[in-house]
């Protein structure tokens, strides 16, 4: 088990190693909660939220990394392997960024895609 200051530890690192022009408009920067959160689409409570993209008007640009779900998924890795993975989230999260500044929606249409795969998936198995 990692607790929420290891993984806020790694964040930082990880934070680190972006050159500041990535860090455009994002004037909130990366956040970490405590909670799990689960897709709203999940079925069997399966699917976890590990990261968001936020845009709004109130709070401004911001990556939010949810810490309960991170560590329910991947609590038990290496703390070199559960840093690849934070660092794979926050890239992730960053490619949403960067496509909201350029009007883009490609990595949208990926993650709705995946997500489809993930229901088909669910209803192929509560059929049989």
């Amino acid at each position: 088990m990692i607790t929420i200051d290891e993984v806020q530890a790694i964040l930082d690192e990880i934070a680190a190693e972006f050159p500041s022009e990535l860090y455009k408009d994002l004037n909130g920067g990366i956040i970490l909660l405590p909670q799990i959160k689960l897709h709203k689409r999940s079925i069997d409570d399966d699917l976890y939220v590990m990261g968001e993209y936020r845009n709004e008007k109130i709070s401004g640009r911001y990556i939010v990394v949810y810490y309960g779900s991170v560590e329910r998924l991947y609590g038990n890795y290496s703390r070199n392997r559960l840093k690849n993975m934070l660092r794979s989230i926050v890239k992730h999260e960053f490619v949403h960024h960067f496509e909201s500044l350029a009007g883009e929606r490609q990595l949208e249409i990926e993650d709705e895609h995946q997500l489809q795969g993930y229901l088909r998936g669910k209803r192929k198995n509560n059929d049989k």
